[in-house]
């Protein structure tokens, strides 16, 4: 089988995540600076296979779509045009960051470990992803 990868997106950097072959368990793989993401991509797919990647949907509490829908939506066009053999889809991604930091809490890291930016996206991404994942189990 194929890995899926998951992007937190952000304007400065974005957290990315990916499955086991399997698709069973999402694990945080890296935060890279936004104008890098679409190369890391590129070459993260040449080597291994990836079936779908899946990206954040920024939703505000009344279900629209947030501001940063602006920068995610021309990223998402490039990708497609980029990489046309791999799905590209958008998951609800309200919820991640708190989610990212009460798992950081509950892990018990330290309070300087818990500002670390690049972290909670990477588990933001993480938990975009394992959610897919456990929605999409038979």
């Amino acid at each position: 089988m194929s890995r899926i990868i998951a992007i937190d997106y952000g304007r400065k950097r974005t957290g990315i995540a990916v499955s086991d072959t399997l698709q069973m368990i999402a694990n945080g793989l890296t935060t890279v600076p936004t104008h890098t993401l679409l190369d890391f991509l590129l070459g993260y797919v040449e080597r291994e296979p990836v079936e779908r990647i899946l990206v954040g949907l920024p939703k505000q509490m009344n279900n629209e779509a947030s501001e940063s829908m602006k920068y995610i939506e021309p990223f998402v066009r490039s990708l497609k045009k980029k990489l046309p053999h791999i799905a590209v889809e958008y998951v609800d991604e309200r919820f991640t960051s708190v989610l990212a930091h009460r798992t950081m809490l509950e892990a018990g890291l330290k309070k300087k470990a818990r500002q670390n930016k690049e972290l909670v996206d990477e588990i933001s991404a993480t938990i975009i992803l394992q959610t897919y994942l456990e929605s999409n189990r038979l």
